[in-house]
């Protein structure tokens, strides 16, 4: 059995592990909810070290927190931003809805690390580790400090990255004349670039939505304590947290306008989720439109290829499936389940806090990180490597009914209609039955059925 140590809270003595980093709060906590084995992530955790290393500069500049207490809380809280002590963040997700459980964790955390390094020196962990701040201000702060860095430095740029696969893919296939489907059934023509500038478009609109939440993203509650009153902090202390954070990350980090808001509500973190969502079905789209048409090789549609990335079956030999699009769409399905679940989180604040904030965090964050990965994963494995079948292309186009479209200004709607159904019903094109009927030169229907001339207005004319 491994050693064990005592120690005291103001609810009495707990027993922790001897080599425990934290204290009595966070052995309770860890006691009272062994629910899920998940665990607050990195960026969240990064977050936490960051604002207790910013308060503790702040507190000191104030004149609150001593020069030795506030070095040595500085280099503590930065040793747990940097990751050194992950391991000793131990508590559940599902906690204590303000998250106070995991903001004393830290606090424990990083108090043990200063006895460490001073041993002469006491630092307490509400006293000074948390000078002028409390859980309630704490936590929101973290949850968009840690979804503004994953937004900024992760998300984005694969965003970024994955809308120049699709145009340069889209550039590529501009002159690849294909059938359009609507309803997936046979339309008029498109040429693959038109198809594939549709999802770059869609990538393209996903980022600037993204970034129109950052203005309120960026505001922090820091500063308004307990209820958003301010008590026990210097008025000061919360713009000059706010400063230091936007200096740590480099993202113009702001105080809040209003920090009754600011922690009675969530509403940022559920608008920023909405966006996460809203591009989540995007991908689903993206993901899907390429699945289709990559279906085959030899008996779906087949106007693209896809990279052969893994054998698809256990049974079926040479089989190869699009399993990059696949792991894409599931990836959605889960950035779209854990937004049901933080807009149920905003929805359930009550009063002056909302207590849904471990659960609102682990979702968000989860959300940006799972996102960032995908995008780079599908836009290096499967965009990367579209290649289009262009003489599947031209075989149905020719073999469409929809071809008839192109006639209906000449000869009418109605005999247009006819053509496309006889074409159907005796297994020929458009342009045998018309040749056969004499319906037109020779020379007109080449020309009203020339699939380049479909695509938009001005090649029609």
């Amino acid at each position: 059995m491994s050693a064990m140590r005592r120690e005291r809270d103001s609810m009495g003595e707990m027993q922790l592990p001897a080599d425990a980093m934290y204290g009595a709060q966070t052995a309770r906590a860890a006691e009272n909810f062994p629910v899920s084995n998940l665990r607050f992530s990195r960026p969240f955790i990064k977050a936490l070290g960051n604002i207790k290393c910013s308060a503790a500069r702040v507190n000191h500049a104030l004149g609150k927190l001593d020069s030795e207490r506030a070095t040595l809380i500085a280099r503590a809280a930065t040793e747990v931003a940097d990751g050194l002590w992950d391991a000793q963040f131990v508590l559940d997700i599902f906690q204590t809805g303000s998250g106070t459980s995991s903001n004393m964790n830290a606090n424990e955390v990083i108090a043990h690390r200063c006895a460490g390094l001073d041993d002469a020196l006491t630092t307490h962990p509400n006293d000074h580790v948390n000078m002028g701040q409390s859980s309630n201000d704490v936590i929101p702060t973290a949850i968009h400090i840690a979804a503004a860095d994953l937004l900024l430095h992760e998300l984005l740029p694969a965003l970024s990255h994955l809308h120049q696969q699709l145009m340069v893919r889209s550039e590529e296939t501009m002159d690849v004349v294909k059938i359009g489907r609507t309803h997936l059934m046979d339309a008029t023509p498109i040429t693959l670039g038109q198809e594939i500038s549709g999802w770059a478009r869609q990538v393209e609109l996903g980022i600037e939505r993204l970034k129109s939440s950052l203005p309120r993203i960026t505001e922090l509650a820091q500063g308004g304590t307990a209820v958003g009153t301010g008590l026990n902090t210097d008025p000061g202390f919360g713009a000059g947290v706010a400063a230091e954070l936007s200096s740590i990350y480099g993202i113009g980090f702001h105080e809040a306008a209003n920090h009754f808001e600011a922690q009675a509500a969530q509403d940022a973190a559920v608008e920023l989720s909405g966006q996460l969502r809203t591009l989540a079905v995007s991908l689903v789209k993206i993901a899907n439109d390429v699945r289709l048409l990559n279906a085959g090789p030899r008996c779906g549609i087949g106007e693209i290829t896809v990279p052969a990335v893994q054998p698809g079956s256990s049974i079926m030999p040479g089989k190869v499936n699009p399993v990059i699009a696949e792991s894409m769409a599931q990836v959605a399905a889960q950035v779209i389940g854990n937004d049901a679940a933080i807009a149920f989180g905003g929805s359930s604040g009550l009063l002056d806090l909302n207590v849904m904030l471990p659960v609102m965090a682990h979702n968000l964050l989860e959300s940006e990180t799972i996102l960032a990965n995908a995008c780079h994963m599908f836009a290096d494995k499967c965009i990367a490597g579209i290649e289009a079948n262009r003489e599947r292309c031209e075989q149905q186009i020719e073999w469409s009914m929809s071809m008839v479209t192109s006639l209906a200004p000449t000869i009418g709607y109605d005999k247009a209609a006819d053509i496309a159904k006889k074409a159907v019903a005796e297994g020929k094109t458009v342009r045998q039955i018309c040749l056969e009927e004499k319906l037109l030169p020779e020379d007109e229907l080449d020309r009203l059925l020339d699939p380049r001339s479909m695509l938009s207005p001005d090649k029609a004319s």
